[in-house]
């Protein structure tokens, strides 16, 4: 048990512990039952603006490049719901960079609120697109990353 006023949970990020975005737009089927986004798509938003971010960033290429990123690890910490019909901007930031693998935090912001909704983390390992083996990140691709790490 924790002592009285010792709260352990974590606390929310605001948006300028990002260093870049996009908004994503929820969907009407992306609430569940209860009444708001069900949790799993947060996990589809986090993908949605890494990926979003490196292609704009002409550090991805998905349908032919050599070099491919796989998802190793996601976590996700939720702090206040979100709901269709509101728009999300989704956060990001490099917070570990290693030879062959990132970490993102993903920060999840409803409409334009400072405080995040959710936030998480989601490690991509970059490996060889036909023998699935890790590589060196690309001069392009470690560019991008280092122009978001904190």
């Amino acid at each position: 048990m924790m002592p009285p006023g010792n709260d352990s949970r974590a606390k929310p990020p605001v948006r300028s512990d990002y260093r870049a975005g996009s908004t994503i737009t929820t969907r009407w089927n992306d609430n569940d039952p209860y009444g708001h986004v069900n949790n799993a798509i947060y996990y589809f938003w986090f993908d949605t603006a890494v990926n979003r971010y490196l292609i704009e960033q002409g550090a991805l290429d998905i349908t032919g490049g050599e070099t491919i990123g796989l998802v190793v690890n996601t976590s996700c910490d939720y702090f206040a719901p979100i709901a269709f019909p509101d728009d999300v901007m989704a956060r990001i930031r490099v917070e570990r960079l290693g030879n062959s693998s990132v970490t993102y935090g993903v920060g999840l912001f409803r409409g334009e609120e400072d405080v995040a909704s959710a936030a998480g983390s989601f490690t991509h390992v970059y490996v060889d697109r036909a023998t699935r083996r890790p590589v060196s990140l690309p001069s392009p691709l470690r560019s991008a990353l280092e122009s978001i790490e904190v």
